[in-house]
């Protein structure tokens, strides 16, 4: 595991991991997540959704899924910069994408567990996303933009993909040069 906790594909075990397929939460009568039977409770979940919003910050990412802390939980956290500065915080639960545009861009991605590698990545322009809250909750977001482009990477780690499994043109950077994009 890296200083920040996260796994990476330099590591057997940890790339074993990362390319498995997460398991999804069922939900218990009263909506709260459980794993294997078991309920998570409210101070649990908590405390997993701030280690991945702790170690995605750590580590200047942008979004984290489960697997990349080494859970096999379908889960992953993102928070990315607005326009005017302001982010907005998302945790989401057995996240599937609905729809996406017909529109496509390519551009360059990075990852927090591909440390160094740079590759440019079609994905389309908008997405609708589906799953739940920490409470059990449906949601359904609508994102464009670079929100868009984590939401796919995020559920692309959770399916046991890597984004230099699509990536064109992958580029190795010396770790000491400044990221030329955002670390998903």
């Amino acid at each position: 595991m890296t200083e920040n906790n996260i796994w990476t594909v330099d590591d057997r075990k940890e790339e074993k991991m990362l390319r498995g397929r997460a398991r999804s939460f069922s939900f218990g009568p009263k909506g709260e997540p459980m794993m294997d039977g078991k309920k998570i409770t409210a101070q649990e979940f908590a405390a997993l959704i701030q280690k991945m919003k702790k170690a995605m910050k750590a580590a200047n990412g942008i979004g984290l899924s489960a697997n990349q802390i080494g859970l096999d939980w379908n889960i992953f956290v993102a928070q990315v910069p607005g326009a005017q500065g302001e982010s907005k915080f998302y945790a989401v639960l057995n996240p599937e994408i609905e729809r996406t545009s017909s529109n496509t861009i390519t551009l360059e991605e990075g990852c927090l567990s591909v440390p160094g590698v740079y590759g440019e990545v079609l994905r389309p322009e908008r997405v609708t996303i589906k799953g739940f809250d920490r409470n059990g909750r449906p949601l359904k977001i609508k994102a464009w933009g670079l929100l868009a482009r984590v939401f796919q990477h995020e559920i692309d780690h959770l399916n046991g993909k890597l984004f230099i499994d699509k990536a064109k043109r992958l580029e190795r950077v010396e770790r000491e040069e400044s990221p030329r994009s955002p670390h998903l």
